[in-house]
C-alpha cells in the first residue's frame, strides 16, 4: 500500500472512525492538558493527522492560528462539518501533510502530531521535516502508539497479514526508545517523556521536543 493507499484507506474508514468511542478517554484528556499547558495565545500551531479534527476543536482557542492538516479528504470534510458545527476563528482543515511545499520553513511556534508518527513512512525524514517548519524554540508535541512495547505478536503478525489484505494501513512498529532516538538524531532536544496510558499495558509516550536556537518566550 502506498501513501495514496494510506489515504484512500483512512477515507474508507473515515465515518466509522468518528463514531468510535476514544479508547483512553482519561490518557486523552491528560495529553490535551499538558499540551494546553504549553501553548500560548501568540503562537502559530500546525497539527499533522489530524483526523477527524477533535482535538484541534479543543486546542485551538488557546493560539492565535492553528492549521490542521491530514492526507485523508475524508476525514477533513468530517473535521470541517464539525467547524461548521461550532466555529473557531483561529482554526483552520487542510489536505495536507509534513511534506507540502506550501509550508513555509520557520514558521510554526509548535507542532503536534497525535497518534500519527507510527503511522508516516519516512520516519527519519518526517522529523526532520517537522524541525524545518519550526521557529527557533519551537516546540513538538507528540503522542505515539509504541507497538514494539506492546503485544510482539500485534507487530510480527497481525499487523502484517492485516496489510497484506487491505484491511490496515502502513504502521510503524515502533518502540520509545526509538522515537527518542529519532527526534535527536533529527536535532531536537527532548524536554519530557510521560507515560499519558491508564489502560492496561498500552504504550502511547507523550514526547516534548524542542528545536534549539533563540529561545521563545514560554510567557502567557
Amino acid at each position: 500500500m502506498t501513501t495514496n493507499g494510506d489515504a484512500q484507506f483512512w477515507d474508507r474508514s473515515s465515518r466509522k472512525y468518528a463514531r468510535e468511542p476514544i479508547a483512553d478517554m482519561a490518557g486523552y484528556e491528560r495529553s490535551m492538558r499538558r499540551t494546553l499547558e504549553l501553548l500560548r495565545p501568540s503562537n502559530r500551531v500546525l497539527e499533522l493527522g489530524c483526523g477527524t479534527g477533535s482535538s484541534a476543536l479543543l486546542l485551538a482557542n488557546s493560539v492565535q492560528s492553528y492549521l490542521a492538516t491530514d492526507i485523508s479528504p475524508g476525514m477533513i470534510e468530517i473535521a470541517r462539518e464539525k467547524l461548521a458545527t461550532s466555529p473557531v476563528g483561529s482554526l483552520s482543515f487542510r489536505v495536507s501533510s509534513a511534506e507540502d511545499a506550501s509550508l513555509d520553513a520557520s514558521q510554526y511556534d509548535a507542532v503536534l502530531g497525535f497518534n500519527y508518527l507510527h503511522l508516516v513512512r519516512d520516519l527519519p525524514g518526517t522529523l526532520s521535516r517537522v524541525h524545518h517548519l519550526l521557529k527557533p524554540g519551537g516546540l513538538f508535541m507528540s503522542k505515539t502508539p509504541c507497538l514494539g512495547d506492546m503485544t510482539p505478536l500485534l507487530g510480527k503478525v497481525l499487523l502484517p497479514a492485516m496489510r497484506a489484505i487491505g484491511k490496515a494501513p502502513h504502521v510503524n512498529v515502533l518502540k520509545q526508545v526509538n522515537l527518542v532516538e529519532g527526534l535527536q538524531s533529527a536535532m531536537f532536544d527532548v524536554l519530557l517523556v510521560e507515560d499519558h496510558s491508564t489502560r492496561g499495558k498500552m504504550k502511547r509516550p507523550y514526547i516534548v521536543a524542542l528545536k534549539p536556537g533563540h529561545t521563545l518566550s514560554r510567557a502567557a
